[in-house]
């Protein structure tokens, strides 16, 4: 009898293939982002796009929060902070896209962020690597 290992690339126990879960993991931004980070965790490149997703989307959140209240204090000068708000989801909705294309075009094989990604790789393997 011959034992043969399991493809990288074969469905887990969420029978979901490598590719499918680093897509789904930028779909809904850091909430598939956390929700495959526990989901994808044997696996250290689901872990990665997942971990991305968390960094990059929890930033653009926290960013845009703080935006939002900062400008709603200011009155007439908050249409400033409503409009770097409306410039940073602009640049998230242009990340979302290109990480879910780029993804699916490496097969879910661990790549930075199109744009970002330099920046946000260490933090996304220091999350990666802390979750066991």
């Amino acid at each position: 009898m011959t034992f043969s290992q399991p493809s990288a690339n074969q469905p887990q126990s969420t029978g979901l293939d490598k590719k499918t879960r680093a897509i789904l993991s930028y779909a809904l931004g850091w909430l598939t982002g956390v929700i495959f980070l526990f989901v994808g965790k044997k696996d250290p490149d689901v872990k990665f796009h997942a971990s991305q997703s968390i960094v990059f989307f929890g930033a653009v959140s926290v960013v845009n929060f703080v935006l939002s209240i900062v400008g709603s204090l200011l009155g007439a000068l908050g249409i400033i902070f409503s409009l770097a708000g409306l410039v940073v989801g602009l640049l998230a909705l242009v990340v979302w896209i290109m990480a879910m294309v780029q993804a699916n075009n490496t097969g879910g094989v661990r790549a930075p962020l199109p744009i970002v990604g330099k920046f946000i790789a260490p933090y996304a393997d220091q999350l990666a690597n802390s979750v066991k």
